[in-house]
């Protein structure tokens, strides 16, 4: 017949009844113990210089077809009164690059992909609707 040892007293071992291990509190990096670490160091400085989101989108067009050509001529007025330099737009015609149209997922023209910041949005159609398109590319709108 074997003998049950206890196990009460060896440290680390979790007592009968209790959950898990019984380990000291963990020490913050660099502190020893009976120290304090100093929590009001000041923050490093930052530039002052301000930083500037560049807005990519990507606008899918087939040709010269009345609704392509309307998207585009919207989407260039909306760039030049509320985007002034901080965007980067891509005009993909579908005709002359069809794979990579069907690469990108594109079923229907004229598609707008918002890209970066993200997250990233998708609108479909002319882009007559200037609200509807700022709020998709996340820009609010400055009142005149």
């Amino acid at each position: 017949m074997r003998r049950s040892r206890k196990i009460d007293n060896i440290p680390g071992v979790p007592k009968a009844g209790t959950q898990g291990l019984l380990l000291p509190p963990p020490r913050n990096e660099g502190q020893k113990s009976g120290h304090r670490v100093n929590r009001d160091r000041k923050a490093k400085k930052t530039t002052d210089a301000a930083v500037t989101t560049i807005i990519s989108m990507r606008l899918y067009i087939a040709g010269s077809a009345p609704n392509s050509v309307l998207a585009t001529a919207n989407l260039q007025a909306i760039c030049e009164e509320y985007l002034n330099n901080i965007h980067k737009l891509e005009i993909i015609d579908i005709l002359e690059q069809p794979l990579r149209a069907l690469a990108d997922g594109v079923l229907v023209t004229p598609s707008l992909f918002k890209l970066l910041p993200l997250p990233g949005a998708n609108i479909v159609g002319n882009l007559s609707e200037k609200c509807k398109v700022l709020r998709a590319l996340g820009i609010k709108r400055i009142a005149t």
